[in-house]
């Protein structure tokens, strides 16, 4: 299993322990921001992932999860559609489509924008960030949910393109979101990849909380709220999802609650 956080760089060793406790294999991987990597995300390589399944299956594993958060689910669809290993999917607050960089690349430069993942050294479609957007705040806090829904109305244009095929994934898709995210819709994205899995005759398990936000909290988890930018949700209800997402999770993977 590969435990993969989003764009606070945490490595996320808890959660993996979690897995780990109920008999996975898990780990927890840095993606950007260590040694030979991006220091931002911006053109990371989706080969980053698929070196982490070649070391799972090294260990024996014959069933593949790949459980990420935000941009790390962005990063496990985009490796689900590319490499048939994965058995499954957990893409927590997710996204249907791919983002420019946030932080600066291999060379140091943050503008101008430019994709978040390469793949065999090409550079991915993507939706640009709306210069033009102005900042949104709640509880005293960014929230940039609406430069994300501006920026898709703003560069439409390659919407299309931008989009990421989930269909073609082999691998069995859970999505977990919380109707009041406040960094991105990720709800919205979850219905939408959803519907394109269902007009392909596939299904996805959307776990959804009207109440939760953007962090997502499994059984005992403490993850602490950025001090950078809001979330949305509360610890409730935050918990409540993780709670909901960990009987769906361990019920498809076959491990003890």
């Amino acid at each position: 299993m590969i435990i993969a956080a989003g764009s606070s760089g945490r490595v996320d060793v808890a959660r993996a322990r979690l897995f780990a406790s109920r008999g996975a294999v898990a780990l927890a991987l840095r993606w950007f921001g260590g040694e030979g990597q991006p220091p931002g995300i911006c053109e990371v390589p989706l080969e980053t992932f698929t070196r982490a399944l070649d070391t799972l299956e090294q260990h024996g594993c014959k069933r593949i999860a790949f459980v990420g958060t935000s941009k790390g689910a962005e990063a496990a669809l985009l490796t689900a559609i590319r490499d048939p290993r994965l058995d499954t999917v957990v893409a927590i607050s997710p996204t249907s489509v791919v983002w420019g960089n946030s932080g600066p690349g291999q060379d140091g430069e943050a503008w101008p924008q430019r994709s978040s993942w390469t793949h065999a050294g090409v550079a991915l479609p993507f939706i640009a960030s709306d210069p033009y957007w102005k900042r949104d705040y709640r509880d005293g806090l960014i929230s940039y949910r609406s430069l994300h829904e501006q920026s898709l109305l703003r560069f439409a244009s390659e919407l299309s393109a931008a989009t990421i095929p989930v269909e073609r994934a082999k691998a069995a898709i859970i999505l977990v979101a919380g109707g009041d995210d406040a960094l991105w819709p990720s709800e919205t994205f979850a219905k939408s990849i959803a519907a394109r899995l269902a007009a392909s005759a596939k299904q996805a398990r959307l776990v959804f909380d009207q109440a939760a936000g953007h962090r997502v909290l499994l059984p005992g988890e403490t993850t602490p709220r950025s001090a950078l930018h809001a979330h949305g949700g509360n610890d409730q209800a935050d918990a409540a999802l993780g709670d909901a997402a960990w009987k769906v999770m361990t019920g498809h993977l076959d491990l003890p609650l």
